[in-house]
């Protein structure tokens, strides 16, 4: 009777282990997912452009000792095209600093009463600026962009003509910006900025005599960029 019972729960057990071994073949396999390595933010972006600069030509001219204003006197400070190089920095993806980096060459002209003076001098210009922006991206592959910051203008290498000894004083003023990247893809982008900067130094020099002569410049430059974005 024992070996009965023995033999019938074997066979119990064999039947329940062939049904299992069954019922699992006729499972779906489990479709294994592919590794996707997380997609990591990188914070830095550079931008490569054409750099156009149109100086204001608002000017006050003295001259003479004790100085007096020229009545009449002007200066015409010339326009260029330049590359720039700038580099922005994320700290959110709305919130950026952006370092804008290029030296841009001038020369004045007498206008005005001072006319008949011809090329007062020429000079170049390094005025690196400092943005704070704000980009929006809520609007696809266009994302614009305003800014506002502090410039530092360099002047260096002057050339006198008209004016003998003439010399520019560095100045600081306010950047106001703003601008659009256009992304292509994920890294390369195209990019329109318009900078407009508040600047006002002093020029002076010698005409002969030697007669001294101070002019403030309140150049205010426009800076017009076309370029290439890269976004790491």
């Amino acid at each position: 009777m024992i070996k009965t019972l023995k033999t019938a729960l074997a066979g119990l057990l064999l039947a329940g282990t062939i049904s299992a071994a069954a019922g699992a073949a006729d499972l779906p396999a489990r479709k294994q997912e592919p590794y996707l390595a997380p997609v990591t933010w990188n914070p830095w972006m550079l931008r490569v452009r054409g750099l156009f600069v149109v100086p204001n030509d608002g000017s006050k001219v003295y001259a003479g000792a004790p100085l007096a204003l020229v009545p009449g006197g002007k200066t015409d400070i010339s326009n260029t095209l330049v590359p720039e190089l700038d580099i922005t920095y994320f700290f959110t993806k709305n919130i950026a600093a952006e370092l804008i980096l290029g030296t841009t060459p001038h020369s004045a002209k007498g206008a005005g009463a001072l006319a008949g003076l011809g090329k007062l001098g020429s000079v170049w210009l390094l005025p690196p600026t400092l943005t704070l922006q704000y980009h929006f991206t809520d609007f696809g592959a266009f994302k614009p962009y305003v800014g506002v910051g502090v410039n530092y203008t360099v002047f260096y290498g002057e050339k006198s003509n008209a004016l003998a000894n003439f010399q520019v004083s560095n100045a600081a003023g306010v950047a106001l910006q703003v601008g659009f990247d256009y992304m292509i893809n994920q890294n390369w982008g195209l990019n329109v900025d318009v900078k407009k900067l508040f600047l006002r130094p002093t020029a002076k020099g010698f005409l002969p005599g030697p007669v001294p002569v101070k002019a403030k410049l309140d150049l205010d430059p426009w800076l017009i960029g076309v370029g290439v974005t890269y976004k790491f």
